[in-house]
């Protein structure tokens, strides 16, 4: 099985790939573009892509991926980020002039480096690739924040711990298929509509969900491109039976101008 990830070996989509379906080859992609099409091509069997974090919220541009590609969502899983601060052996903190990592990864450590103004963050692709970098080229003061299992995947040391501002930081991860298929056990799907733009359109989808005692756990608003200022919704559900997500559909499908299911899968507590 080939699993593609955003990043490298050692990155935090690498170590949930790891969590899923143990050791795997891995397609190691660029960009989130680069693994929705590598799924969409064949090339890769199943994806897994990050598309929310507990600090920085949603990674909107994910979704419209997902949909353009047309993969579907058949899996989550919740991972605890634990950001360290790493560099070359026999380094300091204030040997460190500059710091390379993911910009989410920089901005969940923000407060942390206003306590190291001398250091200078630079925007990277991924986490891991940054650490990796500065072990094979031996870079002295220059130092990457990634993950514990990141440093000593490189054989970097870490010279901070847990550096990011919120210690309960959490990244949702979803896997995608090219292929839909039956899920055992689902009591997730996430649902993509768009509504009217008359008041109380989006009150009454909200209103039928909960009549049908399905759990909305998520919605959020994405631009409609070719409409600017207007928007669509995606929605994660939660319900114990097919059934209800069934009624759902033709409940909803009757009071918003379109309806398409991302995914049906199983939840993943974190």
């Amino acid at each position: 099985m080939k699993i593609a990830i955003q990043g490298v070996q050692g990155s935090y989509h690498h170590q949930v790939a790891s969590h899923l379906y143990g050791e795997v080859s891995l397609q190691e992609c660029s960009s989130f573009d680069q693994l929705a099409m590598a799924v969409a091509n064949g090339d890769a069997d199943k994806g897994v892509m990050a598309i929310g974090n507990s600090i920085a919220g949603s990674i909107l541009p994910n979704y419209s991926l997902i949909k353009e590609q047309k993969l579907t969502i058949t899996g989550e899983f919740y991972l605890n980020i634990n950001h360290q601060l790493m560099a070359l052996h026999g380094q300091k903190i204030a040997a460190i002039d500059e710091v390379q990592s993911h910009p989410m990864a920089l901005l969940q450590c923000q407060p942390f480096f206003r306590k190291h103004q001398h250091i200078k963050l630079v925007e990277t692709d991924d986490t891991a690739a940054a650490a990796c970098r500065i072990a094979k080229d031996k870079k002295r003061g220059v130092a990457a924040i990634a993950s514990a299992y990141a440093a000593k995947l490189y054989g970097l040391k870490i010279i901070g711990n847990h550096i990011q501002q919120v210690k309960k930081n959490t990244t949702r991860f979803v896997v995608v298929e090219k292929t839909d298929r039956q899920i055992e056990n689902a009591n997730k799907a996430t649902i993509h509509f768009t509504t009217g733009h008359q008041a109380g359109s989006l009150g009454k989808v909200l209103t039928a969900l909960g009549g049908l005692n399905i759990n909305l756990s998520k919605i959020q608003s994405l631009p409609l491109i070719e409409k600017p200022f207007l928007f669509s919704f995606v929605a994660d559900l939660e319900f114990e039976d097919l059934l209800q997500l069934e009624a759902a559909q033709l409940e909803i499908g009757i009071l918003v101008e379109s309806l398409e299911v991302l995914g049906v899968y199983k939840s993943h507590k974190p």
